[in-house]
């Protein structure tokens, strides 16, 4: 290996371990915890190290994050997907509550980051058509696209409602049974 290749290998590690110590923290503490002088005291590097890798800063970081994000939920998705609407609902619904932080980076907090216009990044699109591929067979002529925002909408709407305890906890289950019930009656 080259110099050359040695410094852009070692470029890549250290956003990486950025993006990680990120990640960690904001589980551990939250988002607001997470800054660009704690993180560069996390990985042992000078903030203007940071801001080389992320000229945006804490935002460009979580945005970062964010993508990561999105390649992970796309996986557990498309891992789902044998087990039809109810398999990616529960599969949705423990990622949101696995990675409490990353959910919020990905669809809570504000971001600079594209969603449904033609510069949306891959990753983005490869974790809405885990949602797409389990709601299209039952779209019955109506737009599968139209229809997968909206079962998205829900999942993500009783995610939130749940999470800040804005819903009882003893209905949970029925909540997602009802949502697989209502799309899945459409295939009928």
């Amino acid at each position: 290996m080259n110099q050359r290749e040695r410094r852009v290998r070692d470029r890549a590690e250290r956003g990486r371990r950025i993006v990680t110590a990120a990640r960690e923290l904001a589980e551990a503490e939250g988002w607001d915890a997470v800054t660009t002088r704690r993180l560069a005291a996390l990985i042992e590097y000078s903030q203007p190290v940071l801001y080389s890798h992320f000229p945006g800063g804490k935002d460009a970081i979580m945005a970062a994050a964010a993508l990561e994000g999105f390649a992970e939920l796309a996986a557990v998705l498309a891992a789902a997907r044998d087990g039809g609407l109810a398999g990616v609902v529960r599969a949705y619904v423990e990622f949101a509550f696995e990675k409490p932080a990353l959910y919020d980076a990905m669809f809570t907090l504000a971001s600079e980051l594209p969603f449904a216009q033609d510069d949306t990044p891959a990753v983005m699109k490869e974790a809405f058509a885990g949602l797409f591929a389990v709601v299209e067979p039952v779209a019955r002529g109506e737009s599968a696209g139209a229809l997968t925002e909206v079962f998205w909408g829900a999942l993500h709407g009783l995610v939130t409602l749940d999470r800040g305890r804005r819903l009882s906890p003893d209905h949970r289950d029925e909540r997602l049974a009802l949502v697989v019930e209502r799309f899945g009656a459409r295939a009928d």
